[in-house]
């Protein structure tokens, strides 16, 4: 009789624990799903870093292009800025103030381009207004350029 009643009592212990620890379908389905709907939440944030990472490569492969050939410009420019002042030093030709601030505004404007580009290199911000900035700089400088000849041969 012992025997039975502890037989007895254990089987109801361990029913308890099982029934108490087991979860009912739904309870299972619904940890699934939040399981599930964490994985997909997880994913989308590594796929949006991966994302960002080939990005900024590409930027970085695009800036490095892009500024060469403007520090390209750039030397040419001084090139140019150069051979006006050195026009300016000859004998025989003569030129007015005018032209000397102009040759001076050229170089102020070069200079400035340069630091352009060097300040965006420490401090990366909007790449396509940076871009669009600098290309009319570029531009704007080029057509000084070509006025200031065009006054000179006049």
């Amino acid at each position: 009789m012992k025997k039975s009643i502890y037989t007895l009592a254990i089987a109801i212990c361990l029913s308890g624990i099982l029934f108490t620890a087991c979860k009912s379908n739904t309870e299972k389905e619904a940890d699934a799903t939040e399981k599930v709907i964490d994985a997909n939440e997880n994913l989308d944030a590594v796929n949006e870093d991966i994302d960002k990472d080939e990005t900024k490569k590409a930027n970085d492969v695009e800036w490095q292009t892009y500024k060469e050939e403007v520090n390209t410009s750039i030397a040419a420019n001084e090139v140019r800025i150069a051979e006006l002042k050195a026009a300016l030093k000859k004998p025989g030709k003569t030129f007015d103030a005018n032209y000397s601030k102009s040759i001076q505004s050229l170089e102020d404007r070069n200079t400035s381009l340069k630091m352009k580009i060097k300040n965006y290199e420490n401090n990366q911000t909007d790449w396509d207004s940076f871009k669009r900035e600098v290309d009319s700089d570029m531009t704007e400088l080029g057509n000084a350029f070509k006025d200031l000849t065009v006054k000179n041969k006049k």
